[in-house]
């Protein structure tokens, strides 16, 4: 081996050292691993490292950009709703730990097999704490499972994780190389599923601790006094407060009901909606957030109605009284807030206190918080003024285009539908869906484009660029080769090596870096066997999508480190027996199902 393959392979170990020790982000450990690479080429005028065009070709992949339309397809989902109309019929007949994770992990499961897994744990860290405080449940005994789910899910279709659909577009390049159809990981994806998710259910109340008060402490202190309406002919209607999810929310009480000039105190867990009723509730802000984007309820004030925006453009903004607004000593109501401010007050927090009356009718106060349905416009011109002592934007606060529930999962079953023939590629489908999902306003360019993660994206192009120089240094070679000696040239004991080596990188370094840089080794050894490279490249997928034993070994195990109060223990005591299950299943039905 050329020193360009001793030079490329030392970068790669930087790589993985700097990845696995959280010394610098993905992007910026890649990024100087690509620089290192062209300065030695540029600088030697060797031709076995990496050119400029071989370094950023990456960022042009049909995997990369595909990667992107799935997310703003799964922002499409979840600003409609669509998502939500599928989880929370299930989720809402929770009564336990076990049904709880039954009827959580599930649907999480389904959806990822066809969503990035990402955007999917996205929707449901809020479900985890509606469900942990209204069942009295440890969230540290939802979060991990979740994210587990999510990545099970992930193996059961070609594009259930972005690393798939990396691999798949580095074989379909390869000479001669053909693309995977859209099903074919579920022969070994669905069997890990369900095997893993029967570990989960049984597992996790004895190996995950109960860290209850690492969600107890993140808890508002503030309380919102707020009214919603249930929508005439909505969702809601003939429905009990239980059937409708309104008993026991998530840090919000009912205070009571209007309902034709006449008041219901101490609303009964049996107790029938009508449509029109005004329901009072008292909460942290999260969960009236969380209320305000319910299907089949609407803001009681008949401000929202005349503000100038269109609903789906408006988002929630906190805004504290400040001595020297003009409204002070007024009610909100008598002052016309909306006619001054161009937004409406939808709820107000004075303290811990629970306010009572109308909303309209409440006489505001300095230091009142009032949380308002505004465009982000607002925060600009108020955020100077006189008027206000602090104005912030609330995240992720759009209200939801429940409307466009209907349109978005035909749109989403036409995607798959489309992907899993062979006319058309996936890229053109999930371009189609993005597409469609704009048309019919589902959603706008601006809130699609916001809702990539291209961080993501710059990490598959920077390492798909690494990948390259393997190859062409000849160190993905020598690689491959050594892991054959250790074999003894044996396919079944090579595969095996293969899937041990990706799943450790997984765990050390981010999923579709570590499939990219063992890929070309993985290529290696089976040219030198001359097997088919498919059983290769399924085990790679599986074994990059299935890292549980450590926080960093996937986004998702990331996203629920710090909202479940875990310690890297709880990791490998957890995951590292189902990285184990899931490898025992693949390794057996691999070499069956795709002959080596």
């Amino acid at each position: 081996m050329a020193w360009e393959g001793w030079l490329t392979i030392t970068v790669v170990l930087m790589v993985l050292g700097g990845l696995a020790s959280g010394i610098a982000s993905p992007v910026g450990v890649l990024f100087a691993a690509l620089a290192i690479l062209m300065s030695a080429a540029a600088l030697t005028g060797s031709d076995q490292l990496l050119d400029p065009t071989q370094a950023v070709q990456g960022f042009g992949s049909t995997g990369m950009i595909t990667v992107g339309l799935l997310f703003v397809v799964a922002a499409g989902l979840t600003r409609t709703g669509a998502v939500s109309l599928i989880a929370n019929p299930l989720l809402g007949k929770a009564n336990g730990l076990r049904s709880a994770q039954w009827r959580m992990l599930t649907p999480v499961a389904g959806l990822s097999a066809f969503l990035n897994n990402t955007p999917i744990v996205a929707l449901f860290l809020p479900v985890v704490d509606d469900l942990a405080r209204r069942l009295q449940l440890p969230a540290s005994r939802l979060y991990l499972p979740l994210s587990y789910a999510a990545i099970l899910g992930g193996t059961c279709t070609l594009i259930g994780t972005s690393t798939n659909l990396i691999v798949n577009d580095l074989l379909a390049q390869r000479p001669g190389g053909s693309s995977l159809a859209l099903f074919d990981l579920a022969w070994v994806g669905v069997p890990a599923t369900l095997i893993g998710l029967a570990y989960l259910l049984g597992a996790s109340a004895w190996l995950l601790p109960d860290r209850s008060d690492a969600l107890a402490e993140r808890l508002d202190p503030r309380r919102y006094t707020v009214e919603v309406e249930v929508v005439a002919d909505g969702a809601l209607v003939d429905r009990s407060i239980e059937a409708a999810g309104l008993r026991h929310l998530p840090g919000l009480f009912l205070v009571e009901i209007e309902r034709n000039a006449q008041l219901i105190p101490a609303v009964g867990p049996d107790e029938i909606l009508k449509g029109g009723d005004r329901l009072v509730f008292a909460g942290v802000l999260e969960s009236v957030v969380d209320l305000h984007k319910m299907r089949g309820l609407k803001p009681a004030t008949d401000a929202i109605e005349d503000l100038d925006e269109p609903r789906h453009e408006r988002c929630l903004v906190e805004a504290v009284v400040a001595e020297a607004c003009p409204l002070v000593g007024r009610s909100i109501r008598a002052g016309r807030f909306r006619e001054r401010y161009q937004a409406a007050v939808i709820a107000v927090a004075r303290g811990g206190r629970a306010l009572t009356g109308k909303l309209g009718d409440i006489v505001l106060r300095p230091g009142d918080t009032l949380l308002l349905e505004t465009h982000p416009s607002f925060i600009e011109r108020q955020r100077d003024a006189r008027d206000f002592y602090l104005v912030s934007g609330v995240e992720d606060s759009a209200p939801p285009q429940h409307d466009k529930a209907w349109i978005a999962l035909p749109i989403l079953a036409m995607m798959v539908i489309l992907a899993s023939t062979p006319w058309v590629s996936m890229l053109n489908a999930a371009l189609l869906a993005a597409i469609a999902l704009i048309a019919t306003r589902c959603m706008d360019l601006r809130e699609a484009l916001a809702n990539v993660d291209w961080n993501v994206l710059l990490v598959i192009g920077a390492a798909i660029g690494v990948g390259q120089a393997m190859n062409n240094s000849g160190a993905a070679a020598a690689i491959g080769t050594q892991v054959m000696t250790l074999t003894a040239g044996q396919p079944l004991l090579t595969l095996i090596a293969i899937y041990l080596l990706t799943s450790l990188a997984t765990e050390l370094i981010t999923n579709n870096a570590a499939a990219v840089l063992i890929f070309p080794v993985a290529m290696a050894a089976a040219e030198s066997l001359g097997v088919s490279a498919t059983p290769f490249v399924i085990a790679i997928m599986i074994a990059a999508s299935a890292a549980f034993a450590t926080p960093i070994g996937y986004q998702t195990n990331l996203m629920v480190y710090g909202p479940g109060g875990y310690r890297f223990s709880d990791y490998v005591r957890f995951g590292l027996p189902l990285n184990i299950i899931v490898m025992g299943v693949a390794l057996l039905i691999i070499p069956r199902v795709w002959p080596l």
